[in-house]
């Protein structure tokens, strides 16, 4: 959604208020602003404005490495939080640089890059106040179908793509300021039939770059693709699906 500058759009939820809890639910998926739900698997927008209210104040600088379909930099906008978002994928800067073309009544500013999540060398050390992005999940979702020798979700191997996002997480651990914190969004998957703990595996690379566990927020996942296929598959042979996913907030300590 491209909307016209002049055109008055809805700039919140009608009903919002702060998760206070481990659990997070959110079957919608976010109708104000230009948010749409057509970038598969894309987070909700209510996870992006919780974090950035509760980890972040007006005016800070924010950092999503890893834009995607443009969720974050939309609600920090909206929150007067400036932003730097970047991703390997031009489809996903394009996307995003459009989904921003609306009006605000504050002074935050959106800076735009194509980078790599493990390669941040323009950014100086010390100087964000907030990372929040929503990963791949390996391969599960292939972004650029193959095509980007440098996108995290053309890696199929798990342990290959844990080894990449330690080197993620060390360059978020470099960039944020001491006393900040880095929001992560990761989910499990299945290999051969047996549950595959991917966001614990990834969630130990952030640990051993430094940060420290602040929060362990399960969250719930709403319209998963091809459900009704799979709730049939689960009971023919007996495996649970997948309906959640793990928001670490990491904290890196002065």
């Amino acid at each position: 959604m491209t909307p016209k500058q002049d055109v008055q759009l809805k700039l919140h939820p009608d009903e919002f208020e702060l998760e206070c809890t481990t659990v997070w639910a959110f079957p919608r998926r976010g109708n104000w602003a230009t948010h749409a739900s057509d970038w598969r698997g894309n987070w909700s927008p209510e996870v992006a404005r919780n974090l950035i209210i509760r980890y972040s104040k007006e005016g800070d600088v924010l950092l999503d490495s890893m834009i995607g379909g443009g969720t974050t930099a939309i609600e920090a906008k909206i929150l007067n939080r400036n932003i730097i978002y970047s991703d390997v994928n031009q489809d996903a800067l394009e996307r995003t640089k459009k989904s921003l073309n609306f009006k605000v009544e504050n002074k935050s500013w959106q800076r735009g890059f194509k980078w790599d999540s493990r390669d941040l060398s323009k950014l100086e050390n010390n100087s964000i106040d907030l990372v929040l992005t929503h990963p791949p999940y390996v391969d599960i979702i292939k972004y650029s179908e193959g095509k980007l020798v440098d996108d995290l979700s053309n890696i199929h191997d798990i342990e290959a793509f844990c080894d990449e996002m330690e080197k993620v997480a060390k360059e978020f651990f470099r960039v944020l300021k001491p006393g900040k914190f880095c929001a992560i969004l990761m989910g499990d998957t299945r290999r051969n039939k047996m549950y595959q703990p991917l966001a614990y595996k990834v969630m130990d690379r952030f640990l051993k770059s430094g940060l420290l566990l602040k929060e362990d927020i399960i969250k719930r996942q709403f319209n998963c693709k091809a459900t009704g296929f799979w709730v049939t598959k689960s009971k023919e042979s007996n495996f649970l699906l997948i309906m959640h996913e793990h928001l670490f907030v990491f904290q890196k300590i002065k």
